[in-house]
């Protein structure tokens, strides 16, 4: 079963899907058109890959979505659709195909508002000081919600600093042999991987001098379990066993990172990587306490924190003791990420904490072909390399009711937006739909001083 479509599974049948069960059907029922539409979203993912260039799979994707409106499907399937918007760089589309609300369950914690001994923090500092204790670091993120990746980018050279030396993703394909030498992503090197902030993520670890791990379960073993004790296996072996003063950070979906507790039909790739080396470790849960595109789906307790508090950086809770506030038992750590600011319609948080600065692109260069892909890639990276950041120009909604995207239009209107990138050199490339490239250019970003990212 493809890495992809188990994390689905974990994340839409346990959690956004369960309200659809009490309705015209059993739950057997429903699950059972979840999984039709399962198989028929693999189906339409294949037939996409089919085709050249991000836009053309793009296409093929959302004429699929449009053609079916059955629930089961649009739930399925709004996940696959919103994973190829973040590759595109449409992260608003992205969260607003697919978001898992937060409702309040029985065990949450009480919030840190109502406990005096709590006090905020701004995420990036208190994190490397929680994990100075330990060996192993887990981080998780919402695979179509790169808002849950961004802090983790800004981490890394924090934790490299406090001595960690061993970097794993899960999406990684450890056929990918070339990648640490290589120094950054391409398409071949794995599947979350085709977002350039996770992209960005992997890059940024070979550049501080983590060595990067894949980890991702390749046998055929059937069932979850099957896949978190080879994940956990994995890690040990490449990580551990090799080096047993290694000190790693992992990166891994959802539940993956939690330690203890009901897990499916099994346990945690966390909780099995604990009992083969029985080192203690640090879960940092991201996926929860997010803003999603309805307030309903927020979490009271980030409601209140939004509402008192008004930060504008990612947070967290850590009592005078030391000790951390989670939301959930069996993680250590939950993180609070603000609203999401709008700046010429991309989030604000892709200036991953001022490491990154805004550099516009006017749709003028787009020779009034739209659909266009803008897209930076360093100069010192292959044209095979996975893209700084991307973002689609266009004069119609990519996820309009149309019928297929258009190519070229003649409207007066002129899109344009801002491409996020590090200070430095880049080759800017403007495609359209059929994978051609319309113009190609040099640029550089200028070393200008980084805006405050701001106070809790």
């Amino acid at each position: 079963m493809p890495a992809y479509r188990i994390a689905l599974t974990i994340g839409c049948l346990l959690l956004a899907c369960a309200p659809m069960a009490t309705r015209a059907q059993s739950a057997a029922e429903w699950q059972a058109l979840q999984a039709a539409a399962a198989t028929k979203s693999d189906k339409i993912m294949a037939e996409a890959n089919t085709h050249r260039g991000l836009l053309a799979q793009y296409r093929v994707m959302r004429e699929a979505y449009t053609r079916d409106d059955s629930p089961a499907f649009r739930l399925i399937f709004g996940q696959y659709i919103s994973w190829y918007q973040s590759f595109l760089g449409d992260y608003p589309d992205a969260m607003d195909s697919y978001s898992i609300g937060q409702p309040p369950l029985e065990g949450d914690s009480p919030s840190p508002l109502t406990d005096a001994g709590y006090v905020v923090h701004p995420a990036l500092e208190a994190i490397p000081e929680l994990a100075r204790g330990y060996r192993i670091v887990l981080l998780n993120e919402a695979h179509n919600i790169p808002l849950t990746r961004s802090l983790t980018v800004q981490l890394l050279s924090r934790l490299r600093q406090e001595g960690f030396n061993y970097f794993a993703a899960e999406t990684l394909y450890e056929s990918d042999t070339a990648l640490p030498s290589r120094g950054y992503p391409i398409d071949a090197s794995g599947f979350y991987t085709r977002e350039p902030v996770y992209a960005e993520m992997v890059r940024t670890a070979l550049k501080l001098g983590f060595k990067v791990i894949a980890y991702e379960a390749t046998s055929d073993a059937g069932g979850s379990d099957a896949r978190e004790t080879e994940q956990a296996r994995h890690i040990d072996e490449r990580v551990f066993k090799a080096d047993p003063h290694a000190r790693l950070v992992v990166n891994a979906g959802y539940s993956h990172i939690v330690k203890s507790g009901a897990y499916l039909d099994g346990a945690s790739m966390a909780e099995h990587l604990y009992k083969l080396t029985h080192i203690p470790m640090l879960s940092i849960e991201q996926t929860m306490l997010y803003p999603h595109p309805s307030s309903s789906g927020d979490h009271p307790c980030y409601t209140a924190v939004m509402q008192e508090l008004r930060p504008k950086v990612p947070i967290v809770f850590v009592n005078a003791a030391g000790k951390p506030w989670s939301l959930r038992p069996g993680y250590d750590v939950s993180v609070f990420f603000p609203p999401v600011q709008m700046l010429h319609g991309r989030p604000g948080w892709l200036g991953l904490g001022g490491l990154r600065r805004p550099y516009p692109v006017s749709g003028e260069r787009c020779r009034r072909h739209y659909p266009c892909l803008v897209e930076a890639r360093y100069s010192d990276e292959g044209a095979d390399a996975i893209p700084a950041d991307r973002m689609v120009l266009a004069q119609t909604a990519l996820m309009n009711a149309g019928s297929s995207i258009p190519v070229f239009s003649s409207e007066q209107s002129m899109p344009s937006g801002d491409l996020y990138l590090r200070p430095g050199k880049y080759q800017l490339s403007l495609v359209i739909e059929d994978d051609r490239v319309i113009e190609r250019k040099s640029i550089v970003v200028p070393d200008t001083p980084a805006s405050s990212p701001g106070q809790p």
